[in-house]
């Protein structure tokens, strides 16, 4: 955590629109830091230690990443999708798994694509699969700009307005962004268990 909070520091808005960018856009959530990042940047800007991080710059930045990004991540999947599922013998990318995806966005694709940005793991994927199944460019626009302000400038004004409140919270930034963490992961692990259950 320590290496996050300096990385932060020293890259300041360009290294948080670029992760938040890479995180959605160039398919990279499974290593990238997400949640934790907006959480550690909010309590940063809050602390009168790092004073040069304000919360508007945070959140003009990690809203610029993740709408940028999650555009790149839609229009990838709209160029190269169709040609990945159409192997009929693939594990993964079968032309059925197409067709699902479609009903799916058809039917919560605004729903799917505000909320996913909540979801770690989750966001990275939906905006490709929003571009595989062909959603309107602007549905998925729109949908995605609603998810990137509530996300992007959510998270990081919560943990800065909980910054401000609780003295030396900095100190406590690993407790913090495990319980936020663990908390994320709840639907995905519910949603696991439910598909796993004997119809």
């Amino acid at each position: 955590m320590d290496a996050l909070i300096h990385s932060i520091l020293a890259f300041s808005y360009a290294g948080l629109f670029l992760i938040v960018f890479a995180e959605t856009g160039l398919l990279l959530g499974l290593i990238l830091p997400g949640d934790s990042l907006l959480i550690v940047a909010g309590i940063l800007a809050a602390s009168s230690g790092a004073g040069h991080l304000k919360l508007a710059g945070v959140m003009g930045a990690v809203v610029a990443g993740a709408l940028l990004g999650s555009i790149v991540g839609y229009l990838i999947g709209r160029r190269f999708g169709p040609q990945v599922f159409r192997r009929e013998r693939s594990r993964f990318f079968r032309p059925e798994y197409l067709t699902q995806a479609q009903h799916f966005f058809e039917r919560y694709g605004a729903l799917a694509v505000i909320a996913a940005r909540f979801v770690p793991f989750v966001r990275t994927i939906v905006p490709t699969l929003a571009g595989v199944s062909s959603m309107s460019r602007r549905a998925f626009g729109m949908h995605s700009l609603i998810g990137a302000v509530l996300w992007g400038a959510g998270l990081p004004a919560l943990a800065y307005l909980l910054g401000q409140r609780v003295p030396h919270l900095d100190r406590y930034v690993l407790l913090i962004v495990g319980v936020v963490l663990a908390l994320s992961l709840v639907p995905v692990v519910l949603k696991v268990m439910q598909a796993r259950r004997p119809a």
